[in-house]
């Protein structure tokens, strides 16, 4: 999937002002610490490598907040930024950095830890056909954020939400009544939209291919069995490999030639960018 420029833009909008609203509330008490006139510069370094993502958030949050402050950037999204390296520069009322400054480089460093995660994953897939997946465990109210940075770090976005893709688990088997029935129900429902199911078992996944599913995820299969797997469904749909896999096996799991490998721990379990901003003497 991929998200629409009407939803990030969005997206965007909604977050920047939840980020500014919880962080600023009435008034940015301290920083009337400084003279209301003046004038500053800053630079923004991260400490740590990294592969920077967040630059829509950050643009459009210093513009809703102080439009006259310049916002310099030495580095793009999906570019690589070494330890103590500025990637960033700002200008304006001093005031204004000093308020913008928490919540700009709270979405830099949240984005650039899931894109620099995601970056480090899909450079153990370098040479194969397999192409890694985010899904949707992420942080509560950021998940377009997210995968925008799991896209950013060469990455690719599994279903956005509930709306724009079914994905058919043992529950909704047992409540449609059989997976056949469950994917017929489906294509019924919404024609058009990708139709995936979860399978557990080597007779359902064949009762996935009769029903023409577009995507089957292959739940807790062994090694040997996605290589048969792949063998046996030919490219009559895409196979999805997710669960217990980690960046010890990801290659060894993508070796046995499924379509996709999707994993949560791109999103639900990042480490955020350590970063600093200092004023210019």
């Amino acid at each position: 999937m991929s998200i629409s420029q009407a939803l990030l833009e969005q997206s965007i909008q909604i977050n920047i002002q939840q980020a500014l609203s919880e962080d600023i509330g009435d008034g940015d008490i301290t920083a009337l610490l400084t003279p209301e006139d003046e004038q500053a510069t800053a630079t923004i370094i991260s400490r740590e490598d990294m592969v920077l993502a967040g630059q829509p958030w950050v643009n459009a949050l210093i513009h809703a907040y102080d439009p006259k402050v310049e916002v310099t950037w030495l580095k793009n999204d999906g570019e690589r930024v070494e330890a103590n390296e500025v990637f960033l520069k700002l200008a304006g009322s001093a005031r204004s950095l000093l308020t913008v400054e928490r919540p700009a480089l709270n979405f830099i460093q949240t984005l650039s830890a899931v894109a620099t995660k995601t970056a480090l994953y899909v450079k153990e897939l370098e040479g194969l056909n397999t192409k890694l997946l985010d899904t949707r465990k992420t942080l509560p109210g950021l998940r377009i954020a997210q995968k925008y940075a799991v896209a950013i770090g060469g990455g690719q976005n599994h279903r956005l939400g509930l709306f724009d893709a079914f994905l058919i688990k043992e529950n909704h088997i047992m409540a449609a009544g059989g997976i056949v029935q469950a994917i017929a129900k489906a294509h019924k429902i919404a024609p058009g939209k990708l139709v995936e199911v979860e399978v557990e078992t080597w007779d359902e996944l064949n009762q996935a291919l009769v029903a023409k599913a577009d995507i089957v995820m292959l739940d807790n299969f062994s090694q040997q069995q996605m290589i048969e797997a792949v063998q046996h469904v030919a490219g009559r749909c895409k196979l999805e490999a997710s669960g217990n896999i980690t960046i010890e096996n990801l290659r060894e799991v993508a070796s046995t030639g499924v379509d996709y490998i999707s994993m949560g721990v791109l999103t639900k379990d990042v480490k955020a960018i350590d970063l600093s901003m200092r004023f210019n003497a």
